[in-house]
């Protein structure tokens, strides 16, 4: 991704170190966060330094190869526990736990998992981008951008390949409370000198229904074998209202979020957060201390929403993922 004109990732290994684009400062400060140990990379994952599926997915396979060798078990079930929601997270710890057992160096298996990520990513982009035409008005959720994915992203993956093509799009960003992630898909547009407007999360109906919305376009953190998948809360509002008014609803997503042991949405687990997050904005209360707060991460859209997603082996249905992707 570009960050004022010169290409970045946002997680790489440098020095014995994992270095990471500390999302929490974004948009208005750009800082490295330096993780020497699983720990700092557990602390990272849990804090939201690194977030979106594939990177924490990422983090975590780096975070293994941090860890000293009488420790890897330790580290295993120390970065397990960071967060519940993402596939992404345990599918990279499955395949660090099978490289070592095989024989292979842990930074080596990290360093192909990552690679392996950017490459599925800069696959979505290639199909995505096929389904978005010159002039499309795109709605998305939350940051499933290079932030979210160490490079190009899912979700905005398809648009970045889109501009590179010379087609003209316009971005509706919503603003995601409470974290405000939407502020870093805005930063990246920019970036990507793509043009775009962030919106109230209330008002994604409001332009749906004006005509002004032509697709959707989302992330994913994980998608059960049905179909129904989870993403940031709000995603499934934003599903139903597409429907509502014909709206196409696309989720791009690698393999790795999609979660083979897993019938159905029913069945995935909700982080739920602290309530300052709720409660507070940068630092400044906008709720009394007495105000009791529910702050679910993700909620879940079921399949019957969804027009398709969007991976790196192509445009799927629904009603097509164990034939077509296992």
């Amino acid at each position: 991704m570009k960050v004022n004109g010169k290409e970045y990732r946002s997680l790489w290994f440098e020095d014995g170190k994992l270095l990471m684009i500390d999302q929490r400062k974004l948009p208005f400060e750009f800082s490295i966060f330096e993780a020497g140990c699983v720990d700092d990379v557990a602390f990272a994952i849990k804090d939201m330094v690194v977030r979106g599926a594939p990177a924490i997915g990422c983090a975590a396979a780096y975070g293994i190869a941090l860890a000293e060798k009488g420790e890897i078990e330790t580290a295993f079930t120390k970065l397990a526990n960071t967060r519940p929601t993402a596939h992404d997270l345990f599918h990279a710890l499955e395949y660090m736990r099978r490289k070592i057992e095989g024989g292979e160096d842990p930074l080596d298996a990290a360093e192909k998992y990552v690679e392996q990520i950017i490459d599925k990513c800069r696959k979505i982009g290639e199909y995505g981008e096929t389904l978005i035409q010159d002039g499309a008005r795109i709605l998305t959720h939350c940051n499933a951008g290079a932030l979210a994915t160490v490079d190009y992203g899912t979700a905005l993956s398809p648009m970045r390949v889109a501009k590179r093509r010379g087609k003209k799009i316009f971005v509706y960003v919503d603003e995601t409370r409470p974290r405000l992630q939407g502020s870093l898909t805005s930063w990246e547009l920019k970036n990507e000198e793509i043009e775009h407007v962030v919106i109230p999360d209330n008002a994604a109906g409001y332009f749906m229904e004006k005509g002004e919305i032509d697709m959707i376009l989302v992330g994913a953190d994980r998608i059960a074998m049905n179909g129904d998948f989870a993403n940031k809360i709000g995603t499934y509002e934003k599903a139903v209202l597409a429907k509502e008014n014909n709206i196409p609803f696309y989720v791009a997503a690698p393999l790795s979020t999609f979660d083979r042991n897993l019938g159905g949405g029913e069945e995935i687990v909700i982080e739920e957060r602290g309530e300052n997050e709720i409660k507070r904005i940068r630092g400044v209360d906008i709720f009394p201390e007495w105000v009791k707060v529910k702050n679910p991460a993700f909620d879940v859209t079921p399949a019957r929403y969804v027009t398709a997603f969007i991976t790196e082996r192509g445009v799927i249905k629904p009603d097509e993922i164990k034939e077509k992707l296992f």
